[in-house]
């Protein structure tokens, strides 16, 4: 029996303790060239939006040749709306090759 695919916008948590919660604390990565200081651009992308980074929240994992370089940091959201608009934004720029 084959069932229909779900949009990802249609999901949503089955009792309140599951799912995303906003407004909340989420963290995000960002993987990018190890030359394009990402450690810097990601927390500006994130204050340009209006989100507040947590203090001491940021991690940098270089890859093992060290030519990317993963970065997490921790912020208050919201809004769905502007979570998306996190993602969006780093996405856009060119030397960030992947958010999680």
């Amino acid at each position: 029996m084959l069932t229909a695919m779900k949009d990802l916008d249609d999901i949503r948590a089955q009792s309140p303790e599951q799912g995303f919660q906003f407004p909340g604390v989420f963290e995000i990565n960002a993987m990018g060239s190890a030359s394009a200081q990402l450690e810097r651009k990601v927390v500006e992308v994130l204050e340009g939006l209006g989100l507040g980074v947590l203090a001491g929240s940021q991690r940098v994992k270089p890859s093992r040749a060290g030519n990317y370089v993963s970065v997490s940091v921790s912020f208050t959201c919201p809004s769905r709306e502007l979570y998306d608009a996190a993602h969006a934004a780093l996405r856009a720029d060119p030397a960030v090759r992947w958010t999680l």
